[in-house]
């Protein structure tokens, strides 16, 4: 635990003393789920703070340990690229986030629900039945971290493009955009083919969205904790390499490679530095390197 950053180890934590008090209380013959889990905001059991109070929490040790893995796995990266404060919001924002795509998910459900069982069914009278309905729906609970994680998930692929992982039981690795492309297309085929199988498809791709578009607004202003080089397009920039004229014929072939291949190497090990440590860790003439690399490249 000891090299996992603040924000990432404290959040493992919080969700993991939630995980044991569900069990305690549910001894005691409370049910920490229903209280404060995300209900659909008909339900006469819903309330605004569950917004932030469900993501804390989890229906098994399995749901638990994905999550918390995931977590583990891509958010040592992101909160080492993104600094502490702004990791911490960025995880917050994706969880509420999902939470609002996935109640948008349950109201469009409950009125198709509606509409198909009397055609005359209408948006207006909605809310009327929502009131008439309000105890039935509580059985409407969203809980998990997922939406969260999801966000993170999307943030490693949008940050780190070209970095291979394994999913599994692919034996061979894959670019985290596609790691991530195809996240999201499972997600979108589960949220229309599967939405009674008990899972909140619709939450983890509310996660994404949200953490997509938080990326984007971080990233058009780039002096937000950002440094200069995450301008335009993240790690790509840094695999270009055009930043130097081809070679001519005073200039021998090998060595243009040579010293080509000593620079990215420079670049490789500097974003290394950052994924370990942040980017206030650079020295000087390192954020002068990265600098100089994201404007030639």
């Amino acid at each position: 635990m000891r090299n996992i950053p603040v924000i990432t180890k404290n959040l493992l934590i919080i969700n993991v003393l939630a995980f044991v008090a569900g069990y305690i209380f549910e001894v005691l013959g409370a049910d920490l789920n229903s209280a404060f889990g995300l209900h659909f905001f008909m339900a006469n059991d819903f309330h605004v703070f569950q917004f932030l109070t469900y993501m804390f929490l989890h229906g098994g040790f399995t749901h638990l340990f994905f999550n918390m893995f995931a977590l583990w796995m891509f958010g040592c990266v992101i909160e080492r690229t993104l600094g502490q404060k702004r990791f911490l919001t960025y995880y917050m924002v994706c969880g509420i986030g999902a939470g609002v795509i996935q109640e948008l998910a349950q109201l469009m459900h409950f009125y198709f629900t509606l509409k198909s069982q009397n055609p005359g069914f209408s948006m207006g009278d909605i809310f009327l039945a929502g009131q008439q309905l309000s105890y039935q729906l509580n059985s409407w609970n969203t809980i998990g971290a997922s939406g969260a994680v999801y966000g993170i998930l999307l943030a490693f692929g949008m940050l780190y493009p070209e970095e291979r992982i394994i999913i599994f039981p692919l034996p061979i690795p894959i670019k985290a955009k596609w790691f991530v492309a195809i996240y999201v297309v499972i997600e979108l085929v589960s949220a229309y083919t599967s939405y009674s199988d008990g899972v909140a498809h619709m939450a983890h791709i509310g996660g994404m969205l949200f953490g997509f578009f938080l990326l984007r607004y971080w990233r058009r202003r780039p002096q937000i904790d950002f440094g200069s080089f995450f301008n335009k397009s993240f790690t790509t920039r840094f695999t270009s390499h055009h930043d130097e004229p081809a070679p001519t014929d005073k200039q021998e072939d090998w060595e243009y490679k040579r010293r080509e291949k000593e620079r990215q190497e420079e670049i490789d090990r500097i974003l290394d530095k950052i994924r370990l440590s942040g980017y206030d860790s650079l020295t000087a003439e390192e954020k002068r390197k990265l600098f100089d690399k994201s404007h030639n490249g």
